[in-house]
């Protein structure tokens, strides 16, 4: 038990230490290219703190672990917006938040969900097929980050863009991806640990445990941002691996093996990741910033959300 705790502690220091210095890394690239921090934050930073998701629930897949899978990222959705997003709005509501950035990927987001929600609800599963329409649909949003993010508004004042080596922040961000991974990892496999010697059951590990074990990059990401005054980057890193867990995380099991979906991961997963993104997104998009309320809002459905999936 103690090298348990012992793994626990240093998961800990690797995932806030990798959080910090990504945060510092994304804002330089941002200020350098001028480029919105939410935009950098909801592409590059989204994609290095979505990592632990895509490598759990595909070694889950190969394992036969379905449930796993399914449940990783449709819980990993649920806890970046309630718990994540949630309690970032809670501390400070973002300000000044540049609809254009935030319209086209929420529209994406929703698009994508709803298709999957209905093709789970028709076949039980995602096929191959699916898995392979979700991997195209990565790229066409790969492609649209590329095209629209110039013409995106920058409402962010750039610091010392003059002195950034772009290459230097890269490598730095990719290092930064890697401690979080790590971190993350040791997280998860505590968790998992401590919650099958008390006999939780698969779903309820993944909706739970792996989910915050695997969003605990995007906690540490939010958390940072919010100290630096860099909020919209915490903002745009939960949409952007939102959407990543939705493509990428189930679209490449999905292609490989395929998910089979579970009746509550149908009827009550995907439709509250659905629910807490527009109690997060379309206040925003109509008043162009958000609330505590929103926030305190966010964190009770996640509260709830724990407590029912721990009484099914």
């Amino acid at each position: 038990m103690i090298s348990t705790v012992l793994l626990f502690v240093l998961g800990l220091i690797l995932i806030c230490a990798g959080g910090d210095r990504l945060v510092d890394a994304a804002v330089a690239i941002a200020g350098k290219m001028k480029i919105p921090q939410i935009v950098v934050g909801a592409t590059i930073v989204s994609l290095g703190t979505t990592l632990p998701e895509i490598l759990v629930s595909t070694t889950a897949a190969f394992d036969g672990s379905a449930a796993i899978a399914a449940g990783n990222a449709f819980g990993s959705i649920i806890c970046n917006t309630a718990l994540i997003a949630g309690l970032s709005q809670t501390i400070r509501p973002a300000r000044q938040v540049g609809t254009g950035s935030l319209a086209w990927r929420s529209s994406f987001f929703f698009l994508a969900v709803g298709v999957m929600e209905i093709y789970g609800v028709l076949k039980g599963i995602y096929d191959r097929p699916i898995g392979i329409l979700l991997l195209a649909a990565f790229v066409l949003y790969a492609c649209l980050n590329v095209r629209l993010s110039s013409g995106e508004d920058n409402e962010e004042e750039a610091e010392g863009g003059e002195e950034t080596s772009v290459p230097k922040q890269l490598l730095i961000l990719a290092v930064c991806a890697v401690l979080l991974y790590a971190g993350a990892n040791l997280l998860v496999n505590n968790g998992i640990l401590i919650a099958q010697a008390l006999g939780v059951p698969e779903r309820v590990i993944a909706v739970t445990f792996i989910a915050l074990g695997t969003s605990l990059p995007e906690l540490v990401t939010s958390m940072v941002s919010l100290i630096k005054g860099y909020g919209n980057v915490g903002l745009g890193n939960v949409l952007g691996a939102n959407i990543l867990n939705l493509l990428l995380v189930i679209g490449i099991p999905a292609a490989v093996e395929g998910i089979p979906l579970e009746r509550q991961t149908i009827m009550t997963d995907i439709p509250l990741a659905i629910a807490v993104m527009a109690v997060l997104l379309l206040p925003i998009l109509v008043r162009k910033k958000s609330s505590r309320v929103q926030g305190i809002v966010l964190l009770g459905i996640y509260i709830l959300y724990c407590v029912r999936s721990f009484s099914i």
